[in-house]
């Protein structure tokens, strides 16, 4: 934005022509302090807050038009990244007068010429022009450029914005044609001249060739009546032209009363092969054709547009050409009309009578009135359809036919061309002989003599109840629509073709908690559904909505209450007799607790794969001794219990397997039983293993995920060597216990679990809470029931027992079978003390059965031997290692403390020991505190 300080504001700008019409006036300003500031002068109201360029950039990319800046020459300096992405044109492209390359040619000079010749800087200037998108099609856009001046009112630059004004120009376009026809039938041109008007509209607002074929009277061929920008060569060679199946755009939509779209003639099956040539070396490479069918079903012929290039028509074309088509038959069945009425007025010359048969003949109610308004004559249809005779319909007595409700409005209207003498038409309802009134369409059209004086008035009257009653029905079929689906108690949502929401039912407004209003505002989606998911489904909803089938997709909607909730939400869409979608019916199914249920379930199945693929140290109790027995019979007594238990034990005693042997005895043993050790995680990781984590709760979290206690939501979650947890965790897990809820990583919102806490440990925790190390209330919440695992050397009758188990297992994965076992090995494993417990002996087992020749298990006795003295020497070491660690922890939380021992935010409250243990172990470890207030100061 060059070395300039820019800043905007949103100024709105009116037209008749398009009164919404908003555009985004960049201003250049310069703050006293030099900072760049969002601004607009002081006689455009307040000053907006201060932005800097990068802010400033951002805003002008993302408002909804094309924005540029010149030089006061009219060189462009810089165009916003709308302009870039709908041009194509890079802004190095754009620069300076490179812009004009995407202004259509025939609208530069024009262009050029207005704003070049503008003398009067002072004011802001506006132009239509068409804008050439990155894919080559032109569209139609309202240029505005706001002049800025500096403190001599002397010009500097240029700001401008071009808002998007392709429909409005269309629909003016369709209504400029059907205006311009209907002028030019009631001022008699021929049907020629004003098919060719419409087409040349036609062709000037798509840029393509258009052109009218009318049916022959035998209905089997199509002839060229309009077409102006149609070649004359090509105009021959179609003339005329077959209808039928695979004949053409033309021919097939005139058999099969169809539209027919064939975007590249080159390869489509429907353009005969011997004249596929023919089109193309005349530059007819795609053709779209729209059957022309009069309200009795009769073809009356077709009208196509065609292009230069093969091309497959958008929402809006598809609207053009059913719209020229409408226009074009409206044009066709008007003139016939004429022409019908004139044939009866030329053969009137000759004979009355002959006159009357004519017009009785005709498929329609017909009359004339005389000059001054009174009826003259109507034909036999409207006698028959109405049961007046002539004799009572005479004069003003056709009156008496028409609805009371309606005959005021009637009159003044044909009071009023019979003040103008011009044609007209209007609604109104006939009383059918049976009493029952139907809508007619009434048309009437003056007869002047030579002199252009009025003589008669002729006149149709057309049933158009069918129609009425089409349109009634539409509007009770919407208001019975909103009523059924504000009774339904799931979630509806109607939206446009695009996917912009038209109306949300009742039962959405009670959920969202939004009104009416709210649905049709900006941003709906966003303030209902999870940003993830839009982001996630962003993509996916547009194309899905572009291939105009049913689709489904599964997101998150926030609840009135703060709370999202998963739904499962159908699009379906509703189509209208040609087949286009007009609507997307979009229906929520509450699948919340589906979904968790699947959430919890895979990771339950995760915690079981992994289970199964750890190793585990037991697969069965074995034993017989007092001291097992008196273990089993407490886990028969508490398992049917939700009760908190703590296992107590040496290493390798067998405490996970007791927790399992709770869980399986317990009512959750469906239910899943998740094991976590807490002494194998990093403490920096432990948190997000036990609670979860939100996704960026810290580097590394790419996605949420849920935590073991929510894994183990209505099962058994094992804590294993819970002593070894760090101090914070502690108190997680202490309001874990106490409250039944977690908070995960990353978010403050409360999780409700339901889960059974069964805690192991080979440390004596009483000792850990003298040192501070463990909470005491942590500790009373996990010694609900304590069992107090024995160890092998207390076990020693199940040493038998547990030798055969164990040669049994490890020989069948060996492949080795033993019939005898060394006596002098039983009693070796007997008096040996089994530091290690079961897991040593295991280990042992495994070891000989491995190792042992031939079918006598035997073990090398220098296996049992104890090493007393070999870790003797390391652990003065170890001992320093740990005070030394302990020290840098305390010092670090006085650091971040302040030096605050005591109180909710001191350094006893963080490491969580009581105030008194830290003092203690601060003077212990020679350090002090009040460097750390001194450190933090000034």
């Amino acid at each position: 934005m060059n070395a300039e300080r820019y800043s905007a504001v949103t100024e709105s700008t009116t037209s008749p022509e398009n009164p919404d019409n908003k555009h985004l006036t960049p201003f250049v300003t310069e703050d006293p302090k030099g900072a760049d500031v969002y601004s607009q002068p002081q006689s455009r109201g307040d000053l907006v807050n201060a932005l800097n360029e990068a802010e400033l950039r951002r805003v002008i990319d993302t408002i909804p038009a094309l924005a540029w800046s010149s030089h006061s020459d009219g060189s462009v300096d810089f165009v916003n990244q709308r302009w870039t992405g709908y041009t194509g044109l890079s802004p190095e492209e754009s620069y300076g007068w490179g812009w004009k390359a995407a202004i259509h040619p025939d609208d530069l000079p024009a262009l050029a010429g207005r704003w070049e010749a503008i003398s009067d800087v002072n004011t802001a200037r506006e132009c239509e022009v068409r804008l050439r998108r990155s894919d080559g099609v032109f569209r139609w856009f309202s240029l505005r450029r706001e002049p800025l001046h500096d403190e001599s009112r002397a010009l500097v630059r240029w700001y401008g914005t071009a808002a998007d004004i392709e429909d409005r120009k269309q629909t003016e376009t369709l209504r400029a044609a059907e205006n311009r026809t209907l002028e030019m039938i009631a001022n008699g041109a021929n049907l020629s001249d004003v098919l060719n008007n419409l087409c040349a509209a036609i062709d000037d607002q798509a840029s393509a060739t258009s052109f009218v074929c009318l049916m022959d009277r035998d209905g089997a061929q199509l002839s060229p009546i309009a077409g102006p920008h149609v070649p004359p060569a090509f105009a021959r060679t179609i003339t005329t032209w077959p209808i039928g199946p695979n004949r053409g755009s033309c021919g097939t939509a005139a058999f099969t009363k169809e539209r027919v779209i064939i975007p590249d003639i080159s390869d489509d099956p429907r353009w005969p092969d011997d004249a596929r040539g023919l089109a193309l070396n005349h530059g007819v490479c795609a053709a779209w054709s729209e059957p022309l069918i009069s309200t009795s079903g009769e073809v009356l012929g077709t009208f196509c547009i065609s292009y230069s290039e093969p091309r497959t028509p958008g929402g809006s074309d598809l609207e053009l050409i059913e719209a020229a088509g409408h226009i074009a038959r409206i044009a066709i069945e008007r003139q016939r009309s004429q022409e019908a009425l004139g044939t009866a007025l030329d053969e009137i010359k000759n004979s009355e009578a002959k006159l009357r048969k004519v017009i009785d003949a005709i498929p329609t109610l017909a009359w004339c009135n005389l000059p001054d308004g009174p009826n003259e004559f109507l034909n036999k249809r409207w006698h028959d359809f109405t049961g007046l005779s002539p004799e009572e319909s005479h004069g003003w007595g056709w009156q008496a036919a028409f609805h009371p409700e309606d005959l005021p409005r009637l009159m003044d209207k044909w009071r009023e061309l019979l003040a103008t003498g011009e044609p007209g038409e209007i609604e109104a309802r006939l009383r059918r002989h049976d009493g029952v009134f139907r809508w007619f369409l009434i048309r009437v059209e003056p007869l002047r003599d030579e002199t252009g004086k009025i003589i008669r008035w002729y006149g149709t009257s057309t049933d158009i109840e069918i129609l009425k009653q089409t349109e009634e029905k539409l509007r009770e079929d919407e208001r019975e629509l909103r009523r059924i689906t504000d009774a339904i108690p799931q979630t509806i949502v109607v939206l446009d073709p695009s996917g912009a929401p038209l109306y949300a039912n009742q039962a959405t407004l009670d959920y969202t908690g939004l009104t009416a209003e709210d649905v049709l505002a900006p941003r709906f989606r966003e303030r209902i559904f999870h940003p993830d998911d839009l982001e996630r489904l962003r993509d996916e909803r547009k194309a899905a909505l572009a291939r105009g089938l049913p689709f489904e997709v599964e997101q998150r909607a926030l609840r009135k209450d703060g709370r999202y909730r998963w739904f499962l939400i159908r699009y379906n869409p509703y189509r209208d007799e040609q087949g286009t979608v007009v609507r997307w019916y979009a229906t929520g199914t509450d699948i919340d607790d589906r979904v968790r249920a699947e959430e919890r379930t895979r990771n339950e199945n995760l915690a079981l794969r992994e289970q199964i693929d750890r190793e585990s140290m037991f697969e069965d109790i074995v034993g017989s001794s007092d001291a097992l027995r008196k273990v089993l019979r407490q886990v028969a007594k508490v398992a049917p219990s939700d009760s908190t238990v703590l296992i107590l034990g040496e290493t390798g005693t067998g405490k996970e397997l007791i927790a399992r042997a709770i869980h399986k005895r317990s009512n959750r043993a469906e239910r899943a039983f998740i094991g976590v050790n807490c002494a194998a995680i990093p403490p920096s990781l432990i948190a997000s293993e036990l609670f979860g984590h939100e996704k960026g709760a810290f580097t590394g979290a790419t996605q949420r995920r849920l935590g073991r206690f929510e894994s183990a939501n209505g099962g058994t979650i094992f804590l294993d060597e819970v002593g070894d947890l760090p101090p914070e965790i502690q108190i997680a897990l202490l309001r874990a216990l106490q409250e039944h809820e977690i908070e995960r990583v990353g978010n403050n919102k409360s999780i409700p679990v339901d889960v059974r806490v069964l805690a192991a440990t080979h440390r004596d925790l009483n000792t850990l809470v003298a040192d501070g190390k463990f909470r005491q209330d942590l500790l009373y919440r996990l010694n609900v029931v304590p069992i107090q695992m024995p160890s092998l050397r207390e076990r020693a009758y199940d040493i038998p027992l547990l030798v055969e188990y164990f040669i049994g297992r490890f020989g069948k994965k060996a492949g080795k079978k033993f019939k005898t076992i060394d006596k002098k090995i039983i009693k070796l494993f007997e008096a040996y003390q089994w530091p290690g417990n079961i897991r040593e002996l295991q280990n042992v087992i495994e070891r000989a059965v491995i190792l042992s020749d031939g079918d006598t298990f035997s073990v090398d006795e220098t296996w049992l031997r104890r090493e007393a003295s070999r870790f003797a020497g390391q652990t003065v070491a170890l001992n320093s290692a740990l005070l030394l660690q302990e020290k840098e922890m305390i010092e670090a939380a006085l650091a971040e403390c302040r030096g605050r021992v005591s109180g909710p935010t001191g350094a006893a409250a963080k490491l969580g020991l009581p105030t008194r243990t830290l003092d203690s172990k601060i003077k212990r470890l020679g350090i002090d505190k009040y460097r750390f207030k001194v450190s933090n100061t000034g």
